[in-house]
């Protein structure tokens, strides 16, 4: 069973303000056990899909494209690509959104996510010290020195890292990895999406690390990732393409691929010190997101459960999620 998505154009629900559709422009909807059932959304920033506002109606028989039409004024209404319940083994998309769901969905571990905010943070604690001495202006992206090195070496690891532990994840043999391996991760981690903003940096526009990378060329079209390669080898030679520039593309992949992992939550919605670097300097949002790729929670609402229409918190009836295999 797979979910339609579309646009909410209007808001028919009793008791509630007529402009939900507003701020929860866009709906996910399916057909279980006798009931259609109808899951807000956000429209931008993290796309937000929370089962906080989610709306049923016991309709056996009426097809969940005429209701989500009366109800919601469904717009433009698309198959979504997965199965309501089903996601991508390790691969966070919109639909997952509580700390519990998203260790259950994503089979990761308490340890295993801190251990990754742990490097993540000292990555961003040496663009803290950087900034003590180099200033986040137009001139200053272009410094370079041996601390924009460490770090742009320091980042560029962390990020190989994150893509070897993916294809291991896939299957794929743990030899002699290259970037023409790497580049297989692109699309299956919707890579492309991420978009890092750094407020500091005034004229600096948001970045996205992965935007333009392509099989033809994997290390070229990857500017910041080339530029450490070349100066990890020879540093006589390439010292000049270690600058904060580079490390802030650097810095930025490896907060994408943090997300891709753990989800953008632990970064902007926890009370830790790294959640508070990130608030205070780094804005993330995905940028034109393949929107038919989201998850959507299986929720299977008891027979006793209210025929009537109405939009309330269903976490409780959440199925636990289905891993599909990853495959690059």
């Amino acid at each position: 069973m797979r979910a339609i998505t579309y646009e909410n154009t209007t808001t028919t629900l009793p008791g509630w303000v007529s402009t939900v559709h507003k701020d929860q422009p866009r709906g996910y909807a399916y057909a279980n056990a006798g009931y259609n059932i109808h899951i807000y959304g956000k429209g931008d920033s993290l796309y937000t899909i929370s089962t906080g506002l989610t709306a049923s109606q016991g309709v056996a028989g009426v097809p969940v494209e005429d209701w989500a039409k009366k109800a919601f004024g469904s717009a433009n209404p698309s198959l979504m690509q997965r199965e309501v319940g089903e996601v991508i083994a390790g691969v966070w998309r919109p639909g997952l959104f509580t700390t519990t769901e998203i260790h259950q969905a994503l089979q990761t571990s308490q340890y295993e996510q801190r251990t990754a905010e742990q490097a993540l943070r000292i990555l961003v604690e040496k663009l803290d010290e950087i900034l003590l001495f180099i200033e986040p202006s137009p001139t200053g992206l272009k410094s370079y020195g041996h601390k924009t090195r460490e770090l742009l070496i320091l980042a560029c690891t962390e990020v190989e890292d994150s893509w070897g532990r993916y294809l291991a994840l896939a299957g794929h043999s743990t030899g002699r990895l290259t970037t023409n391996h790497y580049v297989r991760l692109l699309g299956p981690l919707h890579l492309a999406e991420y978009e890092i903003a750094f407020a500091l940096f005034d004229g600096l526009p948001p970045l996205r690390p992965f935007h333009g990378w392509s099989s033809t060329s994997p290390t070229a079209t990857l500017p910041w990732y080339d530029a450490y390669n070349k100066t990890k080898h020879d540093r006589a030679t390439y010292f000049p393409l270690a600058t904060l520039e580079n490390c802030l593309h650097a810095l930025a992949a490896a907060i994408a691929m943090f997300c891709a992992r753990y989800s953008p939550f632990p970064l902007i919605a926890e009370q830790s010190s790294l959640s508070a670097l990130v608030r205070q300097h780094i804005t993330i949002q995905l940028r034109d997101p393949d929107l038919l790729s989201f998850y959507v929670p299986l929720i299977s609402l008891p027979r006793t459960y209210t025929k009537n229409l109405i939009c309330t918190g269903t976490s409780e009836f959440v199925a636990p999620w289905v891993q599909g295999p990853l495959v690059v």
